[in-house]
């Protein structure tokens, strides 16, 4: 890990969950913490875009849910201010993106404070345009015979930061994008709580 990386103040560890998507990551997170396999506790949840605030808002997980388009701010600095602020107000020791797919940028007081997880292992299959089922139809095009997920720490570009956590799982001959990520998703529940482990035990 990084030797800057911030101590969390609370225990449990209070987090800040970012989503672009349906909030699948965040629901492995919320059922992990409710089944005692991960101390930690759901500050906030932010979305990027009025359908991830729906179908969040519509899962019920009894934490506030709040939405910040990005096609509101005019660039990357006035809609990553808006979202930190919400952060901040939140008093959350670790944000993490869960398919979040705007680019932030990262005040000097949450770097290496903020991760993310990415469907394929890094540093291959990693960069802009490289989410979802893109890296899955790469991986196959490219005839890997394995892949899996990352978590990383993120920092002002795409898939760039230091890694914290890989799992790995095969390529199998007849996969396609959907049936390949199922199986990296299936990694994606366990590795993103091992990583928040890793970083909760520094407190």
């Amino acid at each position: 890990m990084p030797t800057d990386v911030s101590k969390p103040r609370h225990k449990p560890i209070r987090l800040a969950v970012l989503v672009s998507g349906g909030g699948t990551t965040l629901v492995n997170l919320a059922e992990k913490i409710q089944a005692g396999e991960l101390d930690a506790e759901l500050a906030v949840a932010i979305c990027s875009n009025k359908s991830s605030y729906d179908k969040l808002t519509a899962r019920g997980l009894g934490l506030p849910v709040h939405l910040v388009a990005r096609k509101d701010h005019a660039d990357t600095a006035a809609f990553s201010q808006a979202v930190f602020e919400l952060i901040q107000d939140a008093d959350v020791d670790l944000v993490c993106l869960a398919g979040f797919l705007c680019l932030l940028s990262i005040p000097d007081g949450f770097i290496n404070r903020v991760i993310n997880i990415h469907p394929a292992l890094l540093p291959a299959f990693g960069g802009k345009g490289m989410f979802g089922h893109h890296v899955h139809e790469a991986v196959i095009k490219s005839g890997c015979k394995v892949t899996g997920c990352t978590v990383h720490y993120a920092d002002q570009t795409y898939d760039t930061g230091q890694i914290l956590v890989q799992r790995t799982c095969p390529v199998l001959e007849d996969d396609t994008p959907e049936t390949l990520a199922a199986r990296v998703f299936e990694q994606e529940c366990l590795a993103y709580p091992e990583a928040i482990r890793l970083i909760a035990e520094q407190a």
